[in-house]
């Protein structure tokens, strides 16, 4: 790839299945480097495979779709250029959209009622003065702050703005067409459900058409720990909007929800979470399992939870992805995470379980229908396709090929599996790509290892615009799943609590090593570089060995003292991933996992990136490793994103993301020229 492919990036999202199985409609989004935001169409797919897809919307950015219990229309989220997304709905087969909603920070995840005739969807509500069109945010009165969580990277400060429960009927004729006027008034008002200082996620209905489910904080220790409640909101005009929990962690749960879903027969949830432990904040490598939760009908007629939520997966195993979750007449379809993978499993009730997509695979959404499964997945030549799945004998067939033009590039490198050892002997996995030979020869090319975000997370075999870019202009990219990552069993994820560079210095180093044997790498020209947790371990190693030719430390973790009480998540994460308390030893324990604490041992030339609105890895991390590498004399330089959060490279804007692989790349070519490619070029 080059930087200008990243335009070629169409992803699907999530889809939804028509309810006779015969066509699902699904958004594709790329990013668009003229307008400079992201622009995408929702697309009408045939399972038969009969027909070509066929462009459902034409909208500036079309999400979400759902697809209505008669098949009859499809709810979307429709976003104008630099607005918010509103609810819209158009005909399955076609026409012009209506659109229902004006909420004034955007609309999220419609959702239909069992009978059609309203849609269910969350919406952040502004307090009164806060966040108004064309206002001065300057002018606004100050923030008045009593608890520890009170803001979220990408999203800003949350004390202020919740996100609520609405419901909007859908009109029953087909020719309306002036919902919402110019004006912003609505013909067809959106009713907010709840109200109160929590925020919700998660919604779907419950099969009696009444009631929701979402997931939602609401305990009275919220902000003190990470655990969260499902619970059921009644969204009857006369209801009392209130949430109920269907798992407690007042009285006692200490799981933390991601997601849950009614079971086919309604008799109960499928309920996707982390087991927080007694604390409540005991997050470090906790996987995401299956529980079954059965609810029952209490005295005043509204579902309540008839047990306790049964796990139904092995803690230590098997860690799932809360956002591909589908019921199915006979159990549940989830994405599991494997060595580097997403593979779809289907989950039966009576505990059988079986592989339906899997190999060099990562599945990101399932939608379900009539003995049919749609499923959205990416892999090494793809940024994303639709698959349809039968759930009777497993068979899957591809729907779609929209990264056929990428690869048309040929600039599209697959990468080669690695396995190896660490010095202790536990077994290390990974990729390579090199470039290609057609166009830089045969090597030894000049590689740069790569070290991912998380730590609690996953490089994956699926296609990856920093990867390829590299390797299109001339490098060996070295990367993969250190002791600490997910997708390896819980024992793996865990092995550096309190124990930050330590075995997983020597995985990545071990991985380098291993795909260094080969020929095809110049092993006497390496650079390093890694972004968040990656930037932490990139940083460390360059207090450690001078071995790299130069690096680049991206929105890292780099001083976990300052950290605390400066992150959005700051506050409890390096206690408890590098402490254990607030002791004396404990300070002493997490100082020495500090790279800023050993900052004065660094030579090795470095380019720190970071974003001024990064709340996660908050933009003084990277300020001060610049600084102090500049005033000891090392050869550093700063490039600094304004308006982008933690999450620039995967969703920041697009010229933002092109022009940071420019500077990436100019970066490498000046510290790791590659041989001739002024010729090849």
């Amino acid at each position: 790839m080059i930087p200008a492919d990243l335009s070629l990036l169409r992803a699907p999202g999530a889809p939804s299945l028509s309810p006779d199985g015969t066509f699902a409609v699904v958004a594709r989004i790329a990013p668009d480097l003229e307008t400079d935001e992201y622009t995408g169409q929702v697309w009408r797919v045939s399972v038969e495979g009969s027909t070509a897809p066929v462009r459902l919307t034409r909208g500036h950015r079309d999400t979400d779709p759902q697809v209505s219990p008669d098949g009859r229309w499809v709810a979307f989220l429709r976003a104008e250029p630099k607005g918010r997304p509103q609810v819209h709905l158009v005909e399955a087969v076609g026409g012009e959209p209506v659109r229902l909603t004006d909420a004034p920070l955007g609309a999220q995840a419609p959702q239909f009622s069992p009978d059609g005739s309203s849609l269910a969807f969350l919406a952040r509500v502004p307090d009164e003065g806060r966040y108004v069109v064309d206002g001065n945010p300057a002018a606004e009165r100050p923030r008045h702050i009593t608890e520890l969580t009170y803001r979220h990277d990408g999203v800003g400060f949350t004390h202020d703005k919740r996100r609520q429960l609405f419901v909007v009927d859908v009109p029953a004729d087909p020719e309306a067409r002036s919902l919402v006027a110019e004006d912003g008034t609505s013909g067809s008002v959106a009713r907010q459900v709840t109200s109160g200082d929590v925020d919700l996620s998660s919604a779907l209905w419950l099969s009696d058409g009444r009631h929701v489910v979402v997931v939602a904080a609401r305990h009275a220790g919220r902000h003190q720990d990470r655990r969260s409640d499902v619970v059921v909101i009644d969204t009857a005009a006369d209801g009392d909007g209130a949430l109920h929990p269907l798992t407690d962690a007042d009285a006692g749960s200490t799981l933390a929800v991601a997601a849950a879903v009614p079971t086919s027969d309604g008799a109960g949830l499928w309920v996707l979470a982390q087991d927080m432990g007694p604390s409540g904040r005991d997050f470090v490598a906790r996987q995401t399992g299956l529980f079954h939760l059965p609810l029952q009908t209490d005295a005043d007629g509204r579902p309540a939870a008839a047990g306790l939520p049964q796990r139904l997966t092995d803690e230590e195993a098997v860690d799932l992805d809360p956002s591909t979750v589908a019921a199915t007449p006979d159990g549940v379809l989830v994405g599991r995470l494997e060595r580097g993978t997403v593979v779809l499993d289907e989950l039966r009730a009576d505990g059988a379980a079986r592989e339906l997509v899997g190999g060099s695979v990562v599945v990101h959404g399932v939608s379900t229908a009539a003995g049919r499964a749609v499923v959205t997945v990416a892999g090494p030549s793809t940024s994303g396709d639709v698959y349809a799945v039968d759930l009777g004998d497993g068979g899957s067939r591809t729907l779609t090929d929209w990264s056929e033009p990428l690869r048309a590039t040929g600039r599209v490198r697959e990468p080669v599996e690695i396995t190896t050892t660490a010095p202790d002997g536990y077994p290390v996995h990974g990729w390579a790509v090199t470039p290609d030979p057609e166009r830089f020869g045969a090597g030894p090319h000049p590689t740069i290892l790569m070290i991912h975000g998380g730590p609690f997370a996953q490089y994956t075999v699926a296609l990856f615009d920093e990867v390829q870019t590299l390797a299109g202009a001339g490098y060996a990219v070295v990367y993969g799943n250190p002791r600490g990552a997910a997708g390896y069993g819980g024992a793996h994820g865990a092995a550096i609590r309190h124990a930050f560079g330590t075995v997983d210095t020597d995985d990545v180093l071990a991985l380098l090593e291993a795909a260094l044997a080969d020929p095809a790498l110049d092993a006497d020209r390496v650079g390093v570089m890694g972004g968040s947790y990656g930037g932490y371990l990139t940083a460390w190693l360059t207090t450690r060995t001078d071995r790299f030719a130069a690096a680049v430390v991206e929105r890292g973790f780099l001083d976990p003292v300052s950290f605390v009480g400066s992150s959005d998540i700051g506050w409890f994460f390096g206690l408890e991933y590098l402490g254990d308390g607030d002791t004396d030893e404990d300070r002493a324990r997490v100082a020495a996992q500090s790279p800023m604490a050993h900052v004065a041992q660094v030579t090795t030339p470095t380019l720190v990136i970071h974003s001024e609105q990064d709340w996660r890895c908050p933009v003084e991390q990277g300020q001060r490793w610049f600084v102090e590498l500049k005033r000891r004399g090392v050869e550093a330089e700063l490039l600094l994103f304004p308006g982008e959060g933690h999450e620039l490279t995967r969703s920041g804007r697009p010229q933002h993301r092109l022009v940071r692989l420019e500077h990436v790349l100019a970066w490498w070519e000046q510290q790791l020229p590659v041989p001739g490619r002024g010729e090849t070029a």
